[in-house]
């Protein structure tokens, strides 16, 4: 059966929720569609429609690639995700149906086997998706797709300032907010979301915002070499001047340089 640009599109929010495509990976049409054996036009409706939800933007210079959202909103997703979340497990008043519990206790479980195994992607996934299933089971579908968006949202903000938070204190937040509703007890389910949803933005690094050459600054470090002492940085990095004249004709109209560390989808996705 022939791929959609809605499947491409969820593949590549999944993979943001596995932590497996950083914030400002680059998305090129052309590798999206030899990876899923489509045309360039479906592969930019995905994108397109990636852009309209807030997860994907788009440069004349750099094509598409993954948001890298700024202190603001960061703050801004997660005020929203504390608005959204806590307001549906307040109107869930009339109790959780039984089915519903039944199936949020199958998604604790599933949390609880992906941190015993050690699967980083599996876990960081459960652990984001874990709130758009609650907002499924409270019957609210529209909101549970908008969740899902602001989830992807926020593990990019993670994963942009390296946030401390421990996988296994979430895990144990969500049991207790789902032991909560099925005792009944919705105003305390609706302050564990809150405080959970503050617990997570609060072990954000945002005093500092991230350095952008911190990848090519440990790349070029000074490398001990055997029987001979380390390299300066200055001779690391000494350009003679016909490569300095070819690097600022480069500047002025060569291809851009970002291509190349562009992120290998085929592995990710």
């Amino acid at each position: 059966m022939a791929i959609s640009s809605t499947d491409i599109s969820n593949r590549i929010v999944e993979a943001v929720l596995a932590q497996k495509l950083a914030p400002g990976s680059r998305l090129g049409e052309q590798e999206l569609a030899l990876l899923f054996d489509c045309s360039r036009t479906i592969v930019r409706e995905a994108l397109t429609r990636l852009a309209a939800r807030g997860i994907v933007t788009v440069s004349a210079r750099r094509g598409w690639y993954l948001i890298e959202p700024s202190q603001d909103e960061a703050r801004e997703a997660f005020e929203a995700r504390r608005v959204i979340e806590t307001g549906l497990i307040r109107q869930s008043v009339g109790g959780v149906r039984k089915e519903a519990l039944k199936r949020l206790k199958q998604h604790l479980q599933q949390e609880k086997t992906a941190l015993r195994q050690d699967d980083v992607g599996k876990r960081s996934y459960l652990l984001g998706d874990f709130h758009v299933c609650l907002a499924d089971c409270l019957g609210n579908s529209l909101l549970a797709d908008t969740l899902r968006d602001y989830t992807a949202r926020t593990t990019l903000i993670a994963m942009r300032y390296q946030s401390t938070h421990d996988a296994e204190q979430s895990c144990e937040d969500h049991v207790r907010i789902v032991e909560a509703l099925e005792r009944g007890d919705i105003a305390q389910a609706e302050a564990l979301m809150a405080e959970h949803i503050g617990t997570v933005q609060a072990a954000l690094s945002v005093s500092t915002a991230p350095d952008p050459l911190a990848r090519l600054r440990e790349a070029l470090a000074p490398v001990q070499a055997a029987g001979a002492g380390a390299a300066t940085s200055a001779q690391l990095l000494r350009t003679t001047p016909s490569k300095a004249a070819a690097r600022k004709r480069g500047a002025a109209g060569g291809p851009d340089s970002s291509d190349d560390s562009s992120t290998y989808l085929g592995k990710l996705l």
